[in-house]
């Protein structure tokens, strides 16, 4: 492996590594926290303004399956020391994995778009500044932590934009919430059998279990590999091999837990706000944070639109880098953020595209709103025949050895992608 942007010795890593729950927690925290990202936040705004909190079984629901899933893709990367797109080029014809990758570039890139659009707007609302100038900045900013900042360093901005999604959680505790109806709806929701609410679900579904984080998370625990001069868990000791994989455990279902507690809280206020007082046209996060202004007051509206910017510093770069490892893999690229951007120019090549398309798509005529459901049409797709991809891939001794997916991880692992196919199909028979 090439060295690059002055890796660490063994023995600095050994210094500078957090004892305890710190040092479990990594590409699998990263993940979940990324998951709320701007777009997301509007999806889940929507959900609690339109349907109050009849929406928050959603997020229970997808936490085990969203578990078993990026289990697999981290453990797919851990165990082979390649990334999913390499792998899945070994069960799916090299053609099919290139026009899933192709669409998951232009989902990322339109996905980015969105949410450095609401960073911007939502930044806006709180400083009074141009949105437009600061959506630059935004992207700017992203761009040059990618470019400049290597993987042991940059890992750990990411983890410290993770508390941004704590913004969310402190807004609970400036609204009143009957927390008796909480646990009510959540285990009977009484929900009208509509169009628009099985839209919402299937949203809520396609925005919590997206396809870029598996690409993500599977590259990361490669990344982790490269930058520490592991070996992959095939060349490894067993004794090496039960830590990792109790590491990624811990690390998946912590990070999940995060990702959807934090999904469960941006519902719960916005039902226990918006849709109290009637506000129910909500399209974006800002609209979502400018509305909780006089009903909930200005520190909700504070916290709120904090919330909308933290997640979407952390959110971009994932979508990025998702899209040009999924590329780099596809052409057998030198990869990776420990490399500079001279080593590896196609990767990084992907990466600027993607966030100079995506700044050409908030100050294009296109619709944002539109385009932000055509992005998550395309996941949605997409994302059905990738989680196939991966459960063959997890599931083949082939490639995994004797780490292949347990039982459950099969079990959760399929019941996920049952669950997006028919999300997919009631996307096209009832749209929106």
């Amino acid at each position: 492996m090439t060295q690059s942007r002055h890796r660490p010795s063994s023995l600095y890593r050994r210094r500078r590594r957090p004892p305890g729950l710190l040092s479990r927690l990594g590409p699998g925290l990263i993940t979940g926290a990324a998951d709320d990202d701007p777009s997301g936040v509007a999806t889940y705004s929507q959900a609690g303004a339109q349907f109050g909190p009849n929406m928050l079984w959603t997020v229970v629901l997808t936490y085990p399956l969203m578990v078993a899933v990026q289990l697999i893709s981290a453990r797919i990367g851990r165990v082979t020391g390649r990334g999913l797109a390499a792998n899945m080029g070994k069960v799916l014809p090299r053609q099919v994995v290139g026009l899933l990758v192709a669409l998951l570039f232009i989902a990322n890139t339109v996905n980015i778009g969105a949410d450095i659009g609401a960073m911007g707007a939502a930044a806006e609302l709180v400083t009074g500044w141009d949105a437009k100038a600061l959506t630059v900045v935004f992207a700017a900013a992203s761009l040059l932590l990618q470019l400049f900042v290597p993987y042991h360093r940059y890992v750990h901005v990411l983890k410290w934009l993770t508390l941004a999604l704590f913004a969310y959680l402190g807004v609970i505790f400036t609204v009143r919430i009957d927390w008796g109806e909480v646990l009510t709806r959540t285990l009977a929701p009484q929900m009208p059998l509509t169009s628009e609410a099985l839209t919402v679900v299937v949203a809520v579904f396609g925005t919590t279990i997206s396809p870029y984080l598996f690409f993500w998370q599977s590259s990361e625990e490669v990344e982790e590999l490269e930058a520490n001069h592991e070996h992959d868990l095939l060349h490894s000791s067993g004794a090496k091999a039960k830590r990792e994989l109790n590491r990624i455990r811990w690390d998946t279902v912590v990070g999940m837990l995060f990702s959807n507690l934090i999904a469960f809280f941006i519902i719960l206020t916005t039902a226990a706000t918006l849709h109290v007082a009637g506000k129910t046209d909500i399209q974006t996060s800002a609209d979502a944070a400018l509305a909780l202004k006089p009903i909930a007051g200005p520190m909700a509206f504070g916290l709120f639109s904090l919330g909308i910017v933290g997640t979407g510093l952390l959110a971009v770069p994932v979508l990025a880098g998702s899209a040009a490892y999924a590329v780099a893999e596809s052409f057998d690229w030198k990869m990776g953020l420990e490399h500079e951007p001279w080593e590896a120019p196609g990767f990084y090549s992907v990466i600027a595209a993607a966030m100079l398309l995506a700044l050409g798509v908030v100050f294009s005529p296109l619709d944002p709103i539109k385009a932000l459901f055509w992005s998550a049409v395309i996941n949605g797709v997409i994302s059905v025949p990738i989680m196939a991809g991966m459960m063959l891939v997890g599931s083949r001794r082939h490639e995994m050895g004797r780490y292949v997916a347990t039982t459950g991880m099969r079990i959760f692992g399929w019941a996920a992608t049952a669950v997006m196919a028919l999300a997919v199909l009631a996307m096209f028979v009832f749209p929106a």
